[in-house]
């Protein structure tokens, strides 16, 4: 590849994280959390497209609240942005990629959009299948990335194949996504084939993406355009226009753009995937000790088996309990039963009335 035709990564990074409460919170989201070794997830993710050959300069896009906390964790780990966009406001992943898009060195420049707060255990696999999708996004096909599913999970969208692109190494064309499930029709889509979780990974050359938003959604490619031209720079930080950014419709890329494009293609592939979005996914990705207790801080299990345990300072020991999960953060303690982290939310929701 020649320094033109390098991918430049673009790394969502503005969520606000109440999925894994009371460790990850709005001033530190999931995303600049350890949870999983030395490093956040965001670290994680910058690290996973240093490949020099394959991938430029990243461009980060995320809140301006969490601004010195991302640029802290990226002195931290030595890594270099060509941007850092600011967002004056959540609007969604749709006008987010657009700031990216519309701040890129080349208007050809293939962007590779990746959330900030999932795990990638087989990065070659990974760029495996990012390099086998260049040609088509070369070809202005909007790609993106489905992963081989490994159970009904209720917990993700789907992405349904179609037919294999012509000349592509293994892409399909996408025929539909598909929102999150009920229990009974995930089993069906896997014991059907062909279905493919959809991880919100996506590769496409930038005016491919700005040219499916003047078709698709002219409201949201017009405003960002005026959030751009009116941003501040010093240099890497570009914060955008604040009136003109909150203008913009806030809507999903999936929603936006990949559910009405034409020229839409999945590419499948297998490299141990986790969104980490609830303490039950975190239990399923972490070592266990031999009664399968995962367990992080200072925390003895005694007689206790298949627990995620988890403490930010507070020593906690437990007896003869089995498949919960107990979180402490700070002077707050969450304990839940296993297989209920989705309820979370509403745990939140209480606290929050709570005068």
């Amino acid at each position: 590849m020649n320094p033109n035709d390098l991918i430049t990564p673009v790394i969502l990074s503005g969520g606000s994280g109440t999925r894994l409460w009371p460790v990850s919170t709005s001033e530190r989201p999931k995303q600049f959390l350890n949870l999983t070794g030395p490093m956040s997830m965001f670290q994680m993710t910058l690290e996973r497209c240093q490949e020099a050959s394959l991938f430029d300069l990243p461009i980060i896009v995320g809140g301006e609240k969490h601004a010195a906390l991302a640029e802290e964790q990226m002195d931290e780990i030595g890594a270099k942005v060509q941007a850092h966009i600011l967002e004056p406001c959540a609007r969604n992943t749709a006008p987010a990629i657009a700031l990216a898009a519309l701040a890129c060195k080349y208007p050809q420049s293939l962007l590779l959009v990746m959330p900030s707060d999932h795990i990638i255990k087989n990065i070659p696999a990974f760029q495996d299948a990012v390099r086998q999708s260049v040609s088509l996004a070369k070809a202005r096909w909007l790609v993106t990335f489905g992963i081989e599913p490994h159970g009904a999970e209720t917990g993700y969208g789907y992405i349904q194949q179609g037919d294999p692109v012509f000349g592509s190494a293994g892409s399909f064309s996408a025929q539909r996504f598909v929102e999150k499930p009920n229990q009974s029709n995930a089993e069906k889509m896997l014991a059907e084939g062909g279905y493919y979780w959809n991880a919100g990974i996506f590769l496409f050359r930038a005016d491919t993406y700005l040219e499916a938003l003047a078709e698709h959604a002219p409201e949201m490619l017009q405003a960002t355009k005026k959030a751009m031209e009116k941003a501040s720079r010093d240099e890497a930080q570009i914060k955008p226009d604040t009136t003109s950014f909150a203008n913009a419709p806030s809507d999903s890329i999936d929603y936006a753009i990949m559910e009405k494009a034409e020229k839409v293609a999945v590419t499948p592939v297998d490299p141990g995937w986790s969104d980490v979005g609830s303490w039950d996914s975190l239990f399923e990705i972490s070592l266990s000790d031999d009664d399968s207790n995962v367990i992080s801080g200072d925390v003895i299990a005694v007689e206790s088996k298949n627990n995620l345990i988890h403490s930010d300072g507070l020593e906690i020991t437990t007896f003869g309990v089995e498949n919960l999960i107990i979180i402490a953060a700070g002077n707050r303690i969450m304990v839940l039963p296993k297989g209920q982290s989705q309820h979370v939310r509403k745990i939140v929701t209480a606290r929050n009335k709570t005068p």
